[in-house]
C-alpha cells in the first residue's frame, strides 16, 4: 500500500478501540478514533477516512442514527462503512445495512478477517487495487 488509507474507529470501550488501532496501524492504515457520534461526525467532516469502523452501541447517538447522517451528509462512495459491533442477530445485520453500511461484523472477531472486509470494501470504492 503506498497511500495510507484513513480509518475512523467508533467504539465506546477503549480497549476495543486500542486492539482495533494496533490491528490497523500494525497493517500500514492511519487511524483515528471516537467514542460517541458526534465526534464521529466531526472528524468525518475534518479528516474525510477512506472507511468508518463503526459500533451500534454508543452513548447519545446510537451507530444506526450515525451512519445515516454521514450518508446524508457526505458522498456515499468516498466513505466506506463497516459496522462492528456485538448485535449479531439477523434484525441486526437488517437494519445495519438497512440505514447505510457496507458491511457487518460481529464482535468477537478476528483481526485477519476484520482486514480482509477492510480491503474488500476499500477495493469495492474504488480506493485500493486488485492484489
Amino acid at each position: 500500500m503506498s497511500k495510507k488509507y484513513k480509518i475512523l474507529v467508533v467504539d465506546d470501550e477503549q480497549d476495543f478501540v486500542d486492539l482495533i488501532r494496533i490491528v490497523l496501524e500494525k497493517a500500514s492504515y492511519q487511524v483515528f478514533s471516537a467514542s460517541n457520534g458526534e465526534h464521529c461526525l466531526e472528524i468525518v467532516r475534518v479528516e474525510k477516512p477512506d472507511l468508518v469502523v463503526l459500533d451500534l452501541n454508543l452513548p447519545n447517538m446510537d451507530g444506526h442514527e450515525v451512519c445515516r447522517k454521514i450518508r446524508e451528509k457526505f458522498s456515499f462512495k468516498d466513505i466506506a462503512v463497516l459496522m462492528l459491533t456485538v448485535r449479531t442477530l439477523e434484525h441486526d445485520f437488517v437494519s445495519g445495512f438497512g440505514c447505510g453500511s457496507d458491511d457487518y461484523m460481529g464482535k468477537p472477531f478476528e483481526p485477519k478477517e476484520l482486514l480482509a472486509r477492510i480491503k474488500n470494501l476499500l477495493r469495492q470504492a474504488g480506493k485500493l487495487a486488485v492484489e
